[in-house]
């Protein structure tokens, strides 16, 4: 049975969305693109067209996970609140429909998809091209970086952990766990 995993890239002038779909080892994109919302000037509405953003993408794909770009840390406090509103709507959105959500560093989601965490908007681009068989670039790479969310949270294994899937928590391995489901990975 195919599993989606919802990736958000949260914002409150663009918000970036993407659903990859992994089935029987192989991982597809199945949609991808952002919410406008700087035409917008109550921020009000902004939280509410996000949250039904949300809620319909939620709806039509049923994703066993969202996966959401954490905001980082910038000079400006005022956008920061307002990012981590946008970012608590797609939250409880998610979770009002019963979706299970994680959070991924920006650093993280690029060091997963790009094999490096100071990868450019440009690389992620290639990187989820290549990977995911598709030419359409989009105008905002606000959608690419939601891909790139959802990339790596399958990438991470959470995906496919059963056990956070059905209890919406975001389980925890050990390091022996790791070690047996990454041999690939170790170098000798």
């Amino acid at each position: 049975m195919p599993q989606y995993i919802l990736g958000i890239d949260p914002g409150t002038l663009i918000m970036g969305y993407g659903v990859i779909k992994v089935h029987k080892g192989k991982v597809s994109l199945e949609e991808m693109g952002v919410l406008h919302l700087a035409k917008y000037k109550d921020h009000g509405k902004r939280l509410h067209y996000i949250f039904e953003k949300v809620s319909a993408l939620v709806q039509t794909y049923t994703p066993d996970a969202v996966a959401l770009e954490s905001p980082f840390f910038g000079k400006n406090v005022q956008s920061m609140l307002k990012l981590g509103r946008a970012q608590g709507v797609a939250i409880a959105a998610a979770m009002a429909h019963g979706s299970p959500t994680v959070e991924y560093a920006p650093r993280k989601i690029k060091q997963a998809v790009a094999g490096h965490g100071n990868a450019s908007k440009e690389r992620i681009l290639l990187v989820l091209k290549s990977i995911l068989n598709f030419e359409e670039v989009p105008k905002y790479l606000d959608a690419t970086d939601a891909v790139a969310a959802a990339l790596c949270h399958y990438f991470q294994g959470e995906s496919l952990s059963q056990a956070s899937i059905k209890t919406g928590q975001n389980k925890k391995q050990d390091w022996g766990s790791f070690i047996a489901h990454n041999k690939d990975r170790i170098k000798k």
